[in-house]
């Protein structure tokens, strides 16, 4: 017998499928408005970083000493320095150095983690169990000591500080990875493209990594926040980028600890730049990994 389909669905018009971009960024400005700043400072730093010799108002280097130690006002939001140098266009030109440093430190751990934690994670076994026992002893040592002893071996300066911290972080957090495709390369899918003769290479491209990007993408941003503080932290021990280059931490250590009694500013505009932009990039890579792996969801 033939059945009357139902007029309200055969003439309603097909729902068009909303773009996944668009419904992520709503659902992170829904669900986790606090990460939703995150982003927005994230993006907001990264703008400044990349057109900070067009945003700054002068010179990071442009002395004045006839405005040497002034308080911030409308002509020097951020105050100046000993020498009379515009706090705000050091602290940009400083947001620049942190953007290359941490971004690109930041994406050589993630390329280590990835390929450590896939291989050891997939293959298992008496590899997998000698190579966590190296990542073990490596995690055992203090990262800031480690930090000082090769920097002060290879000696300071922009390449050496992106590999060493790149390095660092990458070994430490092929872990997270790790855990990820062990759980991954136990479904069928993986099963059955080993069952049809797929080589490990095949299998590890086009398996197992597309399932294991949210917890990359999620490592991605937060090494940059853990990025951008050790280097800072190298710097304000005199073992970073060297001057004049005008890095947050070298701010703080240099004319910020130097004049803080005499220009308190000196020290608080590098320092609240940094704690915004690291507290801002972990509340970022914590809200895309409670909205990227259903497992790890926080509370609304």
């Amino acid at each position: 017998m033939a059945t009357i389909a139902d007029p309200a669905v055969t003439t309603s018009a097909p729902r068009r499928p909303k773009s996944s971009l668009l419904h992520f960024v709503f659902r992170l400005f829904r669900e986790k408005p606090l990460g939703a700043a995150g982003a927005v400072v994230f993006v907001l730093f990264l703008f400044c970083g990349i057109f900070a010799d067009v945003l700054a108002p002068y010179g990071m280097n442009q002395i004045a000493p006839l405005k040497r130690l002034r308080p911030p006002s409308l002509d020097f939001p951020f105050g100046t320095d000993n020498l009379g140098r515009d706090m705000l266009s050091r602290c940009l030109y400083g947001a620049q150095l942190s953007v290359i440093i941490g971004f690109t430190a930041a994406g050589i751990a993630t390329i280590v983690s990835t390929l450590i934690g896939i291989v050891s994670g997939y293959l298992g076994g008496r590899f997998d169990l000698i190579l966590q026992r190296f990542v073990d002893a490596w995690m055992s040592f203090p990262s800031l000591i480690v930090l000082i002893v090769v920097v002060s071996v290879v000696g300071p300066g922009m390449p050496q500080i992106i590999v060493t911290l790149g390095l660092l972080f990458g070994i430490g957090g092929s872990r997270i990875i790790r855990s990820a495709v062990v759980s991954v390369r136990e479904n069928m899918y993986v099963h059955a493209a080993q069952s049809t003769g797929a080589s490990t290479f095949r299998v590890l491209w086009r398996h197992i990594l597309p399932n294991v990007l949210p917890p990359v993408i999620v490592l991605f941003t937060t090494n940059v926040g853990g990025v951008i503080l050790a280097e800072s932290g190298l710097a304000f021990l005199g073992l970073g980028v060297p001057p004049p280059a005008p890095t947050w931490g070298g701010l703080l250590s240099g004319s910020g600890r130097t004049y803080m009694l005499q220009g308190p500013w000196l020290a608080l505009a590098p320092g609240l730049c940094l704690t915004i932009v690291v507290y801002a990039t972990n509340m970022f890579g914590d809200a895309l990994r409670d909205l990227l792996d259903p497992r790890m969801r926080g509370s609304r």
